[in-house]
């Protein structure tokens, strides 16, 4: 008969905490950063150049993931420790700067099982390698119980001297980029909610799914970009036209999508389409949680690598609000809003 996994209910936090320390590599494979790492009542880390970027984020069960999806697949905790990394990595890659540490607190219900856990902490671990994040480490965190699963990341960063790149600076006549993936993510949760039985999928389509669990921000983007004279930049995870929006505002301006460019960002989005009789530049223009990169650049300015011109940069015309357009006229499209979805 099959054992009955062992639950985070069967351990005390030390036992738990000691397997998952090795998973991390605390002790061995610190960033510089991190001057002291877990064993006391708080970590300690360097800010080399006087300033600390700093972020955090929260992910919930039910609200955020959902163990089991409607088409059989199930969550695992390397899925939710990678998304984790991932999305705070990138809020610090959108300011044009390299995480150095990270804080995890992790709530769960006691009946969690605890390889559950430790491969969540696997998951942190394999995203901060695999995603390019060499100079971050786990520094420390917290485990508590709860009536579900939730998961927060503070991240800390650095500049390197340099200057952080806002959302404010997008003036008219810049160009319009993006690096990374768009409306992939949206696809692969589409096809979550499906009826399409995961094991079912196509590698293309199953790739699609893998990116909305852990997604691939382009975290060697960011600070190029700012090397590269980027005037504004922010991370997209609430849909290229929610977020584009929010850009567009700091900076008072209106950023005009080119389609054609559009084009080149639905054509990895076609096959899921058909399946699910979706529109994929809804997906594109709406969905969220790629956490690629949204930048403006000066006209003479190239183009760093990794990044795509998908439109431009223009003043607000005579009552004109700040916004997002299409080749001229107003996009609809909403994205997410995490108190409204």
């Amino acid at each position: 008969m099959p054992q009955t996994p062992l639950t985070v209910a069967e351990l005390s936090e030390a036992e738990l905490l000691t397997r998952i320390f090795p998973r991390l590599e605390l002790g061995a494979a610190h960033s510089a950063a991190v001057l002291l790492g877990p064993g006391d009542d708080a970590a300690v880390v360097a800010a080399p150049d006087g300033r600390t970027v700093v972020s955090i984020d929260t992910q919930v069960q039910d609200q955020d993931f959902r163990l089991q999806w409607n088409n059989g697949y199930r969550t695992t905790g390397y899925d939710v420790g990678w998304k984790a990394a991932a999305q705070n990595l990138s809020d610090i890659n959108a300011m044009g700067a390299m995480a150095t540490s990270l804080v995890v607190s992790l709530t769960m219900p006691a009946a969690t099982p605890v390889d559950w856990v430790e491969d969540l902490a696997d998951g942190l671990a394999a995203a901060i390698g695999k995603l390019g994040a060499g100079s971050c480490s786990v520094a420390g965190g917290d485990l508590g119980r709860g009536g579900e699963l939730s998961v927060t990341v503070a991240v800390l960063g650095t500049l390197s001297g340099g200057q952080p790149v806002l959302r404010s600076g997008a003036a008219a006549g810049d160009t319009l980029a993006i690096a990374g993936n768009a409306g992939r993510a949206a696809a692969g949760l589409a096809l979550l909610e499906s009826q399409h039985p995961v094991e079912s999928l196509s590698p293309e389509l199953r790739h699609l799914l893998d990116l909305q669990c852990r997604p691939e921000p382009p975290l060697e983007a960011g600070p190029l970009a700012r090397l590269s004279g980027a005037t504004a930049m922010m991370d997209i995870s609430d849909g290229l036209v929610r977020d584009g929006t929010r850009l567009a505002i700091a900076g008072n301006v209106v950023l005009d999508l080119d389609p054609g460019k559009l084009k080149l960002l639905t054509a990895p989005l076609e096959t899921a389409a058909a399946l699910l009789g979706a529109d994929p530049l809804a997906w594109v223009l709406g969905g969220g949680e790629d956490h690629g990169l949204l930048a403006t650049f000066p006209a003479h300015v190239q183009l760093p690598p990794g990044f795509t011109g998908i439109g431009s940069v223009q003043t607000c015309g005579t009552n004109e609000a700040a916004g997002v357009k299409i080749a001229g006229r107003p996009a609809d499209s909403v994205g997410w809003d995490h108190f409204a979805d």
